[in-house]
């Protein structure tokens, strides 16, 4: 699970990164790149959020099932 997670951040770095490149490389107007950046960071921190917001829900979930184990906790959440 470690590698996975690990792996996903690399890749949402490195797409952050390579978009924050290619806005800063694109011929356009300083206010334009701007905003677009912004527009972009602000999406990006909202898909942070969410996938935190499933992971905490996530593990809610395991924790309520350790603490009563009558509970079970389907396989592809194990």
């Amino acid at each position: 699970m470690r590698r996975l997670i690990s792996f996903l951040l690399g890749t949402a770095s490195g797409a952050l990164i390579g978009a924050t490149l290619a806005i800063l490389l694109t011929p356009a107007s300083g206010e334009d790149l701007r905003n677009e950046l912004s527009d972009r960071v602000k999406r990006f921190r909202a898909e942070l959020q969410e996938a935190a917001d499933q992971r905490r829900e996530e593990l809610e979930r395991q924790l309520e099932a350790l603490r009563h184990p009558s509970i079970e906790i389907p396989l592809e959440e194990r």
